[in-house]
């Protein structure tokens, strides 16, 4: 009886024991983020959750969403398409997050938007301008512009601008961000009277783009646009100019990483390159993030961690509207968003969950990317 006594009393206490933990956990609301950590372009899934874990912190330091602290859990799909859908799954399963946040590149939110649209859990892509991304289900949304925008913003910069009346295109052939950003920048730059006098091709890790380069050179384009990463246009810069080619360089957002110019050094001086912000933007709320990044990281913050945290506080916004985080009130706030002072800009969402907001195009000047131009969603 005395044995079984005390069996009694220790599981009664490591009950009260385990019971007291658990209360000490409170609840939290877990927002997932998947991008490629390691690889070629970690730079930017690496900014990105910096982006997002800072407007974390600001909003826990706040009282958290409906109460309760928010919590960030990361997944490196390694640049690999079947990987961020895979990480998708595991995050909605295994993790059971409310929300994704991710991914950067278009080609693997377009893998993994169909994840998310099947289990009814809003993903927001930071940065993934290809326009089929959100066309993938009605729980898809994106916090940058399109690359129809994108690209037409660079070909009204190249003729306005830049009175270039001839430019070649080189596009890498695997990635559906380049090849959607060179068809929109292609018809736009001959809808305005432009000629494109060379279309060429490489695929993402190509080293050598001498055949491509040695064919544009004779044809002295005015510009010429490469719709790719910072990992290739650095190179494809390097190798333009040791050839003699002479044409004002021009690229996207997926230039915007300081490795930019580590890759192609001088050869990079004087392109331009359409973005989603610009670091020297005065506005107070622009300046308030830029220093706050800067201390916390060391670093000023690219597009992508501003992005990333427009993606999170535009989220917790939703939440906090929706007054739930049940994944059909969430998606019902966040395609109702109206003027959401984002530090990219106001953000209003339009029927295919796009925002409606303006883009920058930058200069590379002194190693360091600076104001040029700025575009409105109408044109202007």
């Amino acid at each position: 009886m005395k044995r079984l006594a005390l069996t009694a009393l220790l599981t009664a206490l490591l009950a009260a024991a385990c019971g007291g933990e658990r209360h000490a956990d409170s609840p939290r609301i877990k927002v997932g983020f998947f991008g490629a950590l390691t690889g070629q372009q970690a730079t930017f899934a690496l900014s990105g959750r910096n982006g997002a874990l800072m407007a974390i912190e600001e909003i826990n330091a706040a009282g958290g969403v409906l109460g309760q602290p928010v919590s960030l859990v990361a997944e490196d799909d390694r640049g690999e398409a079947s990987e961020a859908a895979s990480a998708v799954s595991k995050l909605i399963t295994r993790d059971h997050v409310v929300a994704l946040i991710g991914e950067n590149a278009s080609s693997r939110s377009l893998a993994a938007a169909p994840i998310a649209q099947s289990y009814g859990v809003p993903m927001i892509s930071p940065s993934s301008t290809n326009v089929e991304v959100t066309k993938k289900g009605d729980y898809i949304f994106r916090v940058c512009y399109i690359d129809a925008y994108q690209g037409k913003v660079l070909a009204a910069f190249a003729r306005r601008n830049l009175k270039a009346r001839t430019a070649a295109i080189l596009t890498d052939s695997r990635s559906d961000y380049s090849v959607g950003l060179a068809d929109a920048f292609r018809a736009a730059f001959t809808a305005a009277g432009g000629r494109i006098v060379a279309d060429a091709r490489y695929s993402e890790g190509d080293g050598d783009f001498s055949a491509q380069l040695t064919a544009i050179r004779p044809l002295s384009p005015d510009v010429l646009f490469l719709p790719g990463y910072y990992t290739d246009a650095g190179l494809i810069a390097r190798q333009a100019r040791g050839l003699g080619l002479k044409a004002t360089l021009l690229g996207a957002d997926g230039w915007d990483s300081p490795k930019l110019v580590e890759i192609g050094g001088e050869a990079m001086e004087g392109a331009y390159l359409s973005n989603h912000y610009s670091v020297d933007d005065p506005a107070p709320s622009v300046r308030r993030f830029v220093d706050a990044y800067k201390k916390k990281y060391g670093a000023e913050p690219d597009s992508i961690a501003a992005t990333s945290y427009d993606a999170m506080r535009l989220l917790a916004d939703a939440i906090t509207r929706a007054g739930s985080t049940e994944g059909r009130r969430v998606r019902d706030a966040l395609a109702s968003t109206k003027d959401f002072p984002g530090v990219t800009g106001k953000i209003t969402m339009d029927a295919d969950r796009n925002p409606i907001k303006p883009a920058v195009v930058l200069k590379v000047e002194g190693g360091r990317f600076r104001f040029a131009d700025s575009v409105g969603p109408g044109g202007s």
